[in-house]
């Protein structure tokens, strides 16, 4: 399975100035199964090992930050006669070990010759807690479930994604109702690479949603598990409210549909907690489009996502069969998956700021809106073939901007104040033509 973001290992690798790498994201995204595939690929040897099971290493972290001490340790609990120059250490589950993460400050000021790559599940709490964090001293990268871009590469449909990547928008026509299926099938599947490459193998959807349920699982359990007891239950309260929070045609969260009388001050950990795991995307709104948006951002108004589509679709319990019988997927819940599959691919654009902006009587509301190379742009999410798009010419013909985009599942089409990209070229976003 080829990852995208293997290629910024590689500049991270080959980057003179390169620090010990963070890797951050939820979960079951494939984050150990990347770095170690990666160090086998572009290193003569990798000394592994997860500070979660290897309650001996755990003390060394603890007693002091004397790298060439830690170097030792490394060596003989692995095995791995490290050296600086062919030899990737991984630090696998590093928020188990008390100063781990602080070490790799001293990696960086002592030992920058070292390749370091440290990752771990529910790592963004982790963060939150090092109040002595040394911000400046490493690289990050997240990683997320797959793009619909790696799933093609996935299921062995390079030719399509290439197809895709050419922008030639004519042939791709030709094709559209294969890249629908294969949306669709993306739409239940998801992203997480457990799912995904079962998938490949043996094209089972009762498997599929097996292992989902697997994952979902997984995640209650870190709730009791890691969470402050005193806020398991508002997590779950809130997690498992996120599917109806979607399913209303106005997406804004709103507290009552938790519990009724459920104020923000009751949620804000539980939703801290679930946004610093990874779990959940929180999207803000702006109150107007103009650069920086985040100086224009309201507090008090905002749309929860969660980390997958497929997950989402677990979490409804959403039949197979609604894949199987054509259009019907889309007839319910479809607003709902449609905008999580737009965001999922959004956000793992760089340099991308991603938000939503409504008019203050909610007259009109743009889904969301993206600011990238000093430009503010617009994207209005159809689940069909719905070419209406009321509140986008409202929001032109009020703030002009340079480009505006309608993805839905018609076929590309350029107008004078609007570009018509099919949602299974979202991830191809055209934004520097």
């Amino acid at each position: 399975m080829k990852r995208t973001a293997t290629s910024e290992l590689i500049k991270w690798k080959n980057n003179i100035n390169r620090k010990p790498l963070l890797v951050r994201g939820a979960r079951q995204v494939g984050k150990t199964w990347l770095i170690k595939t990666f160090g086998k690929e572009e290193y003569r040897q990798v000394a592994y090992v997860n500070l979660e099971s290897n309650k001996s290493l755990q003390a060394v972290f603890s007693e002091d930050f004397d790298v060439r001490r830690i170097i030792t340790a490394l060596k003989i609990e692995t095995g791995v006669n490290i050296e600086p120059s062919d030899t990737l250490i991984i630090l696998d589950e590093i928020q188990e070990a008390e100063g781990a993460l602080t070490s790799l400050k001293y990696f960086q000021e002592n030992a920058p010759e070292y390749h370091v790559i440290s990752a771990g599940s529910l790592l963004g709490v982790a963060l939150g807690k090092q109040t002595s964090f040394p911000v400046g001293k490493v690289d990050f990268l997240d990683l997320y479930p797959l793009s619909f871009s790696e799933f093609l590469m996935a299921l062995g449909e390079n030719d399509l994604l290439d197809l895709l990547e050419s922008r030639d928008w004519v042939l791709i026509k030709t094709f559209r109702t294969k890249f629908i299926q294969l949306l669709k099938q993306y739409y239940y599947i998801g992203g997480m690479p457990e799912v995904v490459w079962r998938f490949s193998e043996n094209a089972d959807f009762n498997e599929v949603r097996q292992i989902q349920r697997r994952i979902l699982e997984a995640y209650e359990q870190d709730f009791s598990k890691h969470a402050p007891h005193e806020i398991v239950p508002r997590i779950r309260m809130l997690w498992n409210s996120i599917p109806s929070q979607l399913a209303k045609e106005n997406k804004k969260f709103i507290y009552g549909i938790i519990k009724q009388g459920a104020r923000a001050k009751d949620y804000e950990l539980a939703m801290s907690w679930l946004i610093d795991c990874g779990l959940v995307y929180k999207i803000k709104r702006v109150a107007k489009p103009a650069i920086p948006l985040k100086a224009y951002e309201d507090l008090s108004a905002f749309k929860l996502f969660v980390v997958d589509v497929g997950l989402l679709c677990a979490m409804v319990e959403m039949d197979v069969r609604t894949l199987l019988e054509g259009n019907n997927l889309f007839e319910e819940f479809k607003g709902a998956l449609t905008e999580q599959f737009v965001l999922q691919q959004l956000i793992l654009m760089k340099e991308m700021s991603v938000y939503y902006w409504s008019a203050e009587k909610a007259t009109a509301e743009i889904d969301f809106l993206v600011q990238f190379s000093g430009q503010i742009i617009p994207i209005e999410v159809k689940a069909e073939e719905n070419l209406k798009a009321k509140s986008l010419k409202l929001f032109c013909q009020k703030y002009k901007p340079i480009m505006a985009i309608r993805t839905s599942m018609s076929d590309f089409r350029e107008e004078d104040w609007m570009l018509n990209l099919p949602l299974y070229a979202i991830g191809k976003f055209p934004i520097e033509e």
